[in-house]
């Protein structure tokens, strides 16, 4: 299993770890939770690269509409941090991470003020044959009163933003 940091009283869903791919993982989505999983390849030989962007915050900086600020320089259980896109700020804490020959990754819940409620984990995966996988998987449900007026159109966002943390780390491998 991944490493897991200290029970988190502020998260705003009552799942930390559901997200964890070494986890145990339970059957179904909570009731009034949608679940987001994209998976995209990246280039062969790229698992240690790929694996030190993800946990040192260089993916998620690399995505031009998103400010990120961590109070650590790595991913690990208990770092908080801060995305903010536009003026909307979604506070968020690291609640697990996994670092392995083959899989490295993270997942972070969300605190209160974030307009989403739920977990989001991005991971990267070396196969055996080489290949290398990076899989955003996400857990949530609106929270603030704009994101839930947004409704489908939430879920359509928050999937091109998983396109973008994709696109973002794959340009910092080049």
């Amino acid at each position: 299993m991944g490493e897991y940091g200290a029970v988190v009283p502020d998260l705003t869903y009552p799942f930390a770890g559901r997200t964890d791919p070494t986890g145990p993982t339970p059957a179904a989505v909570p009731i009034g939770f949608h679940q987001l999983r994209m998976r995209t390849d990246l280039p062969p030989g790229s698992f240690e690269a790929a694996a030190d962007a993800l946990l040192s915050w260089r993916m998620h900086g690399a995505v031009p509409f998103l400010r990120v600020r961590p109070d650590a320089p790595r991913a690990v259980p208990g770092v908080r941090l801060t995305l903010a896109l536009g003026p909307v700020r979604a506070p968020c804490e690291v609640v697990w991470t996994v670092h392995e020959e083959n899989r490295a990754g993270f997942g972070y819940g969300t605190l209160p003020g974030h307009p989403e409620s739920g977990e989001e984990a991005f991971v990267v995966e070396r196969r055996p044959d080489g290949s290398v996988l990076f899989t955003v998987h996400a857990i949530s449900r609106p929270a603030a009163w704009y994101a839930r007026a947004a409704g489908p159109l939430g879920h359509r966002l928050q999937g091109a933003v998983a396109k973008r943390y994709a696109a973002a780390l794959r340009s910092v491998l080049t």
